[in-house]
Order: structure tokens, then sequence, then C-alpha cells
């Protein structure tokens, strides 16, 4: 990351905290020029950006010193996301790339006709959703105090904080004791262990500001891809920063580049997968040309609140785009269509011994195989953790299939809930995704304690979801050979053919 480095000299590399340094979340009210109850601006100023939001696209160019976002694409030139840049040129639903209307649209020519034109998609939205979904909006008015909780909770949040490098981090656990707010309270504190906020001068105001963004960017009805996720990847990209293997070599801009990227990597989610997105004509597909559609998505869609938030406004243009650039090679790195072809290079490297962390590009390459790690590493998590994962998962799969049954679309693979069970997906995933590539990171930290740990868990689960699958199977075949049977008798049966 040579543009980084040259404005920001990583003098220690790997660097956590100084000593006497409180690792320390940051609520709200707490913020350096934060006065809870308080507008950023006034309100005649407030009802002018209102009535922007509704105006024309020629009106809202004049507005750019507000926030809105131009039509050109400082990435590369390529066609911008579309929710960053709508046709109309209004940030006007900043979370248009869920398929809500999209669905109508399917089969159905008499919905079809009443939300063609874009004024009757409007009606569609009430104005107090189109109010609190605009971006533009959400970064004039501060959001209210997260911590709603009483001390209690707080003070529980704050004693699984000093634990957030182990293993066996409940994130699910948290998420609760921060009112929901796991992702937001996980990065404040992350991004001040790390160091972050005083290496790149960053606004703690703003920092929050836009951790908030991500957060509610997530969809939390996905029943998988929402907040939580995104704070339980966060979580594994810190303890795989911290492998010793990696973490000598680190600089600051690395590691704020893991965290930004693990945050961020499935921001906006909508739920469903490429192929369906693809199939029903989605406008995510088209602008991405089938191609790693989400992934560009959850990508643009960063940089979009990146550039709003103006975080790293006060950073040389050089750098921004350098951090953008990069932002996006970890996201894109975590498509699953992709997983041979990272794997195959890690193995090469690792068989040649080649590595060199010292180079930049090698670091980063690293940095990508770990996001990867982190992003599906659910099976590598203790049994109770990882089995409501795995539910989670398939429960969001099997939504897919019930929208495409009822649009009478071919089912994708996996999302049958009649054919395709929890277990046998599970132990599918774990033997052809997962345990490949978690092998050969075992093998480049050098089997540390935490990949062993994690190769322990795996092997355990698959073995209990391999058992939970030669109960259903049995008890599937003891129905079609003898009837219905009851409660008791199948329990009974369940207990004798337990391994």
């Amino acid at each position: 990351m040579p543009v980084l480095e040259r404005f920001f000299p990583a003098a220690e590399p790997g660097r956590r905290r100084r000593t006497g340094e409180e690792p320390m979340p940051f609520p709200m009210g707490s913020l350096p020029g934060y006065q809870q109850g308080t507008l950023a601006w006034d309100l005649p100023e407030m009802i002018k950006m209102v009535k922007l939001v509704w105006k024309s696209k020629g009106e809202l160019r004049g507005a750019k010193y507000r926030g809105v976002l131009e039509s050109e694409d400082a990435l590369g030139g390529s066609a911008g996301d579309a929710r960053v840049r709508g046709q109309t040129g209004v940030v006007s639903e900043r979370r248009g790339s869920y398929p809500f209307i999209d669905f109508r649209l399917l089969n159905n020519t008499t919905l079809s006709g009443e939300i063609g034109t874009k004024k009757k998609v409007k009606r569609l939205l009430s104005f107090q959703r189109y109010f609190h979904a605009s971006r533009l909006l959400r970064g004039i008015v501060p959001q209210a105090s997260l911590y709603l909780l009483d001390e209690d909770y707080l003070g529980q949040a704050r004693h699984m904080l000093s634990k957030v490098g182990m293993w066996d981090f409940d994130i699910f656990l948290f998420d609760r004791l921060t009112n929901g707010n796991s992702l937001v309270t996980l990065l404040c504190h992350l991004f001040n262990v790390h160091g972050l906020i005083h290496h790149f001068q960053l606004d703690m105001v703003t920092l929050h500001r836009f951790f908030v963004m991500v957060q509610e960017d997530y969809h939390s009805q996905n029943p998988y891809h929402n907040a939580v996720h995104a704070a339980d990847v966060t979580q594994a990209m810190h303890c795989y920063l911290r492998e010793p293997k990696l973490a000598s070599f680190l600089t600051p801009s690395d590691i704020m580049l893991g965290l930004l990227a693990a945050a961020a990597h499935d921001v906006d989610h909508p739920g469903v997968n490429q192929p369906f997105l693809i199939k029903t004509k989605h406008h995510l597909a088209s602008l991405y040309q089938n191609v790693s559609v989400l992934e560009n998505h959850h990508w643009r869609s960063t940089i979009g609140m990146l550039r709003e938030s103006r975080l790293l406004a006060h950073l040389p243009k050089e750098v921004t785009q350098d951090i953008e650039q990069q932002l996006g090679s970890l996201i894109l790195a975590t498509d699953i269509n992709r997983q041979n072809e990272f794997l195959i290079r890690l193995k090469s490297h690792l068989d040649n011994q080649d590595l060199r962390l010292e180079d930049a590009q090698d670091r980063h390459f690293m940095l990508q195989i770990a996001l990867k790690c982190a992003d599906i590493c659910n099976p590598c998590r203790v049994w109770d953790l990882s089995k409501q994962w795995s539910e989670r998962v398939c429960e969001e799969f099997y939504r897919q299939g019930d929208l495409e049954q009822k649009f009478e679309l071919e089912i994708s693979p996996l999302c049958n809930q009649q054919k395709d069970t929890v277990p046998s997906i599970q132990i599918g995933f774990m033997t052809y995704i997962v345990e490949p590539l978690f092998e050969r990171w075992a093998q480049f930290t050098g089997n540390t304690p935490l990949s062993e740990n994690m190769l322990n868990h795996l092997r355990r689960n698959k073995a209990k979801w391999k058992s939970l699958l030669h109960k259903q199977h049995s008890s599937s075949r003891s129905n079609d050979h003898s009837g219905q049977v009851t409660g008791s008798q199948e329990q009974n049966l369940n207990e004798e053919e337990t391994p």
C-alpha cells in the first residue's frame, strides 16, 4: 500500500495501544462535541434540505457541498452504484437494492401496471420512510444515544469487550447487551484499541456517524445477512489480525482496511443470492453485468457512505482513492465463486514458501484470505454459536426458495426446505468450502492455538451434524415402513441410534 504508507508511515507495525490507554467504547453522549438533544443545523436549514430531497437532479447538483454524491464515479471511471446515484440524481432510497418492489412485479401484470411510473413508485414509500431512509437527512440529524440500557447491562457489555479477542466470544449475547448495536459498539472499541483514531486523526463524531450508517444499512429482517453477522465477522477479523505470523507485519492502514472491510462486507444485503438477482433481472445484476453482483454492491455502498460521512475528507485525495480501491479488493474477495482461485493461489504460496509479508501486496493478499476465513468461520465456532448461525443461514435459503416457488421460478440449490436439510447443507459446506480454507490458514499461521481450536471445533461440529443427519434418515425410514410414529417412539429410536 505505497500511497497509504507514504502519508502514514508505520513506525510501529502491529501496534495495539499505548501503555496506559484504556480500551473503552464510546457512547454517543460522551463523544467530543456532541450535545444530546441538539441538532447539527438549525431548523430553516433542515427544512431546506428536506425540500432538496424532493427536487430535481439539476437542483440537487447545486447542493454538492451538502453531501450529495455527483454522477461521476472516482473508482476507475466505471458505472456507479444505483444506490449512490439514482436515475433522477436524488439520494432517495438508500436501501433501494432490497427487492421490495421487484417481488411485486414478478409474474403479476396487474401490479406492474399499478407501479409502472416513478411517481407511483414514490407513493408506495411513505414520506416518513422516505425521510428516515435518506442518508442525506440521516447525516443532518444526530442519532439519539444508542445506550438506552441500565448500567448493569452496560457493565456486562464492557466486560465482554475486555475479552473481545477470545474465540468463544458470544456475539448474540453482546448484541442483546448493547441493545442491538453490537456492530457500532464493537467498531468504536476496536478502532480505539488499535490506535486508528489517533493515527488517522479521525473525528470521533463523524466516525460514530459512519458506523451507525453502516449498521443501519444492514437489514434486520434477514435471518443471517444482518448487522450481527457483520459484527461476528469483524470480531473474527480482529482475532486473525492478532495472529503472530501476521500481526508483526501489519501497518495501521492494514488494520483499518481489514476492520472496515469486515464490518461492511455484506452491507445492504437483500437476503437473496446472486442467481436470484440475475434470473429476476434485478437492476443490480444489470449494473454489474452479472459478475460479483452482491460484492460489488457492498463495496460501492460502503464507498458511498464513506463519501457522505466525509470520514476521510481530511486525507489527501490519492490516499482516499487508494483506501477505496483496496476496500473493494477485500470485499470482492468474499465472492464464494472465487473460492478456488484464492485457495489455489494460497496453496502455491505456502508450497513455494514465497510469501513476503514485508511486501504490501503479499500482506494485502493475506488480508483477503483472513476476511474470507472470517466470513465463513461459523462452523469453527463453539457448537451453540455455530448451530445458531447454521439455522439462520438455512432459514434465509428457505425464504428465497419460498419466494421462487411463489413466483413460479426454479428453486435454487440449497433453497428447497423439503429436500435440503440443515445437516446436509452444513456437512457439504464444511467439507468442500470451510475445511480446505482453514487447513491452509492453519498452515500459514503455524498451527497456533487459535487455528488448532478452530479446526477442533470444525471437526466436532461436523460430527454432530452427521449424527443429526443419521437420525433424520433413520426416522424417515422408520416412518416409511411403519407409518406415523408417536413422539415418544421417535425419541426412543433416536436415543438408541445415537453413535
